[in-house]
């Protein structure tokens, strides 16, 4: 498991990437707007627990883990860079994603939360672990959703979303192993893995409702013409353009049995076909290091 060196050329890729698809197109680019700033913090976090982990498997997991997610991030950063040449503000919603990965979820719990200082990265770890959980089940969706390609949807779009997505079906057991590792004993740690998703949930609902809503009403093509609807929504789930909520809800009660492991999730041997097909995997060589972009 390691990082592939890809590179994705976006001057071609219009701000409407599924033709006659608005809602569909921004529902899922509001993943450019969580991304960067959730997978820096994935990051931070797996480095502070570094000195924990005592399983060389896992730390050499784990390190794989982060230099995917480190690259995950930067490539979402140039779609961002993309979206503000076609004049779409970001900016105003992304700095609320920076205020709750960095202060509500930043190296000390906020000053509300009665939660120990020194139990606090085991909740972090937690949460990183309940995220995952929906990457996981949105990169086997992605891999699956042969209605984007039917629609015309751009190919070098997709193939961000997919290379993606493969990478989060490949690491889809790390952040769950890392956690219970170094999450302290059974009850507790089952517990506190209940209780984050808990709140995981309706957050990532709301940011991801809230992203979409704000992509649409700022998006100067659309001039005002449309807004976020929940009805829009539902009619590109149907036509396979956007996950079902029902598929993501489901995730959340097989999470919850304490027998759970995500390695039950999604297809590995999928998830490794599309790698070697990949344009940009391929491109890449499937070989390690930071990540490159066009800029």
């Amino acid at each position: 498991m390691a990082p592939r060196r890809v590179s994705f050329d976006w001057r071609g890729t219009p701000p409407h990437w599924i033709p006659g698809e608005p809602t569909a197109g921004h529902v899922i680019n509001v993943l450019h707007l969580l991304l960067p700033a959730g997978e820096r913090w994935f990051v931070r976090v797996f480095k502070e627990a570094l000195p924990l982990v005592r399983d060389p498997e896992l730390l050499k997991d784990v390190r794989g883990f982060m230099g995917q997610e480190a690259t995950h991030s930067a490539q979402h950063t140039y779609v961002l860079n993309h979206l503000a040449e076609q004049r779409l503000d970001t900016a105003s919603y992304t700095r609320h994603v920076d205020f709750v990965f960095e202060r509500l979820l930043g190296d000390r719990p906020p000053w509300w939360v009665p939660i120990p200082a020194s139990r606090w990265l085991f909740y972090r770890l937690a949460f990183v672990a309940a995220i995952e959980q929906f990457t996981a089940v949105l990169g086997d969706w992605m891999l699956r959703a042969g209605a984007l390609d039917r629609a015309g949807a751009d190919g070098i779009m997709l193939d961000l979303l997919r290379w993606h997505g493969a990478e989060e079906v490949e690491h889809r057991s790390v952040a769950f192993d890392m956690y219970q590792h170094c999450g302290g004993r059974e009850p507790l740690r089952y517990v506190r893995r209940v209780g984050t998703m808990a709140v995981t949930a309706p957050v990532m609902l709301g940011m991801w409702i809230w992203g979409a809503a704000h992509l649409i009403r700022h998006d100067p093509g659309l001039a005002g013409r449309l807004r976020y609807s929940p009805r829009e929504h539902k009619k590109a789930a149907k036509k396979g353009l956007l996950p079902a909520w029902g598929l993501l809800g489901a995730a959340i009660p097989r999470y919850f049995r304490w027998s759970y492991h995500p390695s039950r999730e999604g297809s590995a041997e999928l998830a490794l076909a599309y790698l070697a097909s990949s344009p940009a995997a391929r491109a890449a060589g499937g070989g390690s290091g930071t990540a490159d972009g066009e800029r």
